[in-house]
């Protein structure tokens, strides 16, 4: 449906996008993932055709941007991160105006409309002017004009941005259910919405990327421990004893109790040794049984702080032994003009 190949893109000396490839299936919703300035908007701009590419090619619904963009224009509902309507008109009247942008037949544009306005569930402000709107109504007409003309694809730019916990939910449900007709990319720099929404993320810094997968696979590919919980019915003390002469266990960490004598743990190991076997007959040996055992993975901010701060820290942790390395010879220089003062 989607296919982007070694997008690349410079303002001057700049590379604020560098050689991007990736692809995106038909009625998939990909998370486009970064920090604030990693080049997700820019990679939108250049998808949708607002933004012409240094190199590389995008491919929407077999058209090529470069190529051919009014057809690729045709198969894309864009909306960026600040939505692009007009508040002195009403939103019925904005949505009109939208059909006529994208040459919607006059036969099916009533129809259309009001199919959107009930999907959006903004039927009940179509007759007030969106500039009376709250932030979060706006953003619903915003995404009401992405969908004007039934696209296929949908782009959508950090659309949940500045609204509060509720709008933010009512969104997030509006994005999952457009998903079954609608292929999407979805891009934000708040974690908890691609984890909700999005079925597989690309993770995007400084320009290039970082990784691609699902949520699950990254967290098991880049932990370099297993982690799990454990809830054992027995003496706290006994129990943390056991499980820390266990080969290959790390770390363990009382959570709670649950209820008399039983409490739960969160036990780290080493990635490759399986400590649930011996766990388990060592507890059945001194008879506390274990009421439940769950995996857990990292979860997406600790992927997304693992992939986008890694080069940083090193640089973080360069300048320190720099400063520290100073300070010394300044020190050594001190020292050094105290002693020729004794002496």
């Amino acid at each position: 449906m989607i296919e982007i190949q070694n997008l690349t893109k410079h303002y001057g000396p700049i590379k604020a996008v560098n050689n991007l490839n990736f692809t995106v299936e038909k009625g998939e919703i990909l998370g486009f993932l970064g920090p604030n300035g990693a080049g997700k908007t820019t990679t939108m701009n250049m998808i949708t055709g607002y933004l012409p590419s240094t190199s590389g090619t995008v491919k929407v619904c077999g058209y090529d941007i470069g190529e051919q963009p009014a057809e690729v224009k045709k198969h894309i509902g864009y909306l960026p991160e600040i939505p692009p309507v007009y508040t002195d008109m009403t939103v019925k009247e904005y949505l009109n105006f939208v059909s006529d942008l994208k040459k919607v037949a006059r036969s099916k544009r009533a129809s259309q409309i009001s199919d959107i306005m009930e999907t959006i569930q903004i039927s009940h402000v179509q007759n007030r002017l969106v500039g009376n709107l709250s932030k979060g109504y706006r953003q619903r007409v915003g995404l009401a004009q992405a969908l004007v003309g039934n696209p296929e694809v949908l782009i959508l730019d950090e659309p949940t941005v500045g609204l509060d916990p509720n709008q933010i939910i009512e969104i997030r449900k509006l994005i999952k259910g457009l998903g079954k007709e609608h292929t999407i990319i979805f891009s934000s720099h708040i974690l908890q919405e691609i984890s909700a929404v999005c079925e597989r993320v690309v993770i995007i810094n400084k320009g290039e990327i970082v990784a691609i997968d699902t949520p699950d696979n990254l967290s098991r590919n880049l932990g370099n421990v297993t982690r799990f919980l454990i809830k054992i019915e027995g003496p706290q003390d006994d129990v943390t004893n056991v499980l820390g002469k266990i080969k290959g266990v790390l770390n363990i960490e009382c959570n709670s109790k649950s209820q008399e004598n039983v409490f739960k743990y969160t036990i780290d190991s080493e990635k490759d040794v399986d400590v649930r076997r011996p766990i388990f007959f060592k507890m059945a040996e001194l008879g506390y049984p274990i009421l439940e055992l769950q995996a857990l993975g990292m979860n997406l901010e600790e992927i997304f702080r693992k992939l986008t701060t890694k080069e940083g820290e090193s640089v973080e942790l360069q300048d320190e032994e720099k400063n520290a390395k100073i300070q010394d010879k300044q020190e050594d220089v001190e020292l050094q003009k105290e002693k020729e003062e004794v002496e």
